[in-house]
């Protein structure tokens, strides 16, 4: 590697590690942040550039800002580049979430700990609310995707059919009446039933039974790296019905504490896969679920980048993406009134949500600030009870 990549790729991964540390705020600010640096700072790329790579990021699974720095690192340095970036965006979130989970298995069951668990879980709940209400204003953008919406969420809560099924399920069925005009015979039943009848057939809670092991823990968190679309709050989805109820290996409450962890720290939400993995596993177990989770979006970056300039939206792929986001939203929808039941427990749990989600839709307030406001009123809440 001549001087020049050399200076490429340390101006890359100096860029991302910096992102990395300083990025709160959730995919957005993310992508905002990486703007600034890359097309107004540094001009690394032009406007209509950023947007393709924002534009290839959506149609393909796993975290979007992490796959973004990833595309960047690539077209800037090579292969070399794709790697550094990505390691250099995700790892400082996952050192401190690890930092935090090391905390939590000694001190999270302190009566102080919970107190600012206790203020902090209404506070997540209100976040997760406010995104998916932004998100449904732009996935249910007209009756058809609004009608699909409502008919996985009643599928997922009333009938508990699997959630891979209803996500590609929901994709295809757009895709095909979006197009049906164009479709010279293709049916319906041809393109939906299988995806339905094969993941239904497996029942939610049929893994139940197995032991805590460290190879389905790295391939559960690879699978959900490798199918999930959407917001990176659909990731409290999968990782309830994997987690929670096919595996029994994490509590309601659990889950809530790495969403939440992984919301109060920079970088991805992904990270709560380095908690979840820390509790389960330790050292070894985080590193794995991390592994696991962020790998397919390396693979998926690297397959797809030489495509950007052919991925100017075609007609069925955009109502494919379209199905799936409406279906994630509603997958989301499901596990935020599941987990809120558990975490808006009496009056001021519900008080701190309700304030938090007026904040959050009125003035836009920084998630961060909110987390702390949250850990402030369950400390002040403690010293009165």
């Amino acid at each position: 590697m001549d001087q020049s990549s050399l200076q490429r790729l340390r101006e890359v991964a100096l860029l991302f590690l910096k992102l990395g540390t300083t990025s709160f705020g959730g995919p957005a600010a993310h992508t905002a942040m990486m703007h600034l640096e890359i097309v107004e700072r540094r001009k690394w790329l032009n406007d209509q550039e950023f947007l393709d790579l924002i534009g290839a990021t959506n149609l393909i699974p796993g975290p979007n800002s992490t796959e973004m720095a990833i595309h960047i690192g690539f077209l800037q340095a090579g292969w070399p580049g794709l790697i550094a970036a990505g390691f250099c965006f995700v790892a400082p979130a996952t050192l401190i979430v690890l930092a935090l989970a090391w905390t939590y298995m000694r001190f999270g069951s302190a009566p102080q700990a919970q107190w600012l668990l206790y203020g902090i879980k209404p506070v997540v709940i209100a976040i997760i609310g406010q995104a998916i209400w932004n998100l449904g204003k732009k996935a249910a953008k007209n009756l058809l995707l609004a009608v699909s919406g409502l008919l996985i969420l009643v599928l997922y809560f009333f009938f508990h059919i699997n959630e891979i099924g209803l996500l590609f399920a929901g994709g295809l069925m757009i895709m095909v009446l979006a197009n049906i005009r164009t479709m010279n015979g293709w049916g319906l039943k041809t393109l939906l039933l299988p995806p339905l009848i094969e993941f239904n057939s497996l029942p939610i809670s049929a893994l139940a039974a197995i032991p805590y092991n460290l190879p389905l823990l790295f391939l559960t968190f690879l699978k959900i790296g490798a199918i999930l679309y959407g917001s990176g709050y659909v990731l409290i989805a999968f990782l309830r019905a994997d987690f929670v109820t096919r595996l029994g290996w994490l509590t309601d409450r659990q889950l809530i504490d790495a969403i939440a962890v992984g919301q109060i720290t920079p970088g991805p939400l992904f990270t709560s896969a380095t908690f979840i993995g820390y509790i389960l596993g330790g050292v070894p177990g985080a590193l794995l679920a991390t592994f696991g989770i962020f790998l397919p979006s390396f693979v998926f970056v690297a397959i797809s980048n030489p495509l950007i300039p052919k991925m100017r939206s075609p007609v069925w792929v955009g109502s494919f993406l379209d199905g799936i986001n409406i279906a994630s939203l509603s997958l989301m929808t499901v596990v935020t009134f599941q987990l809120g039941v558990s975490s808006l427990i009496d009056l001021p749990t519900i008080i701190i949500a309700l304030v938090s989600l007026g904040l959050l839709l009125r003035y836009k307030i920084n998630p961060t600030w909110l987390v702390a406001g949250g850990a402030l009123a369950g400390s002040l809440i403690a010293l009165f009870r």
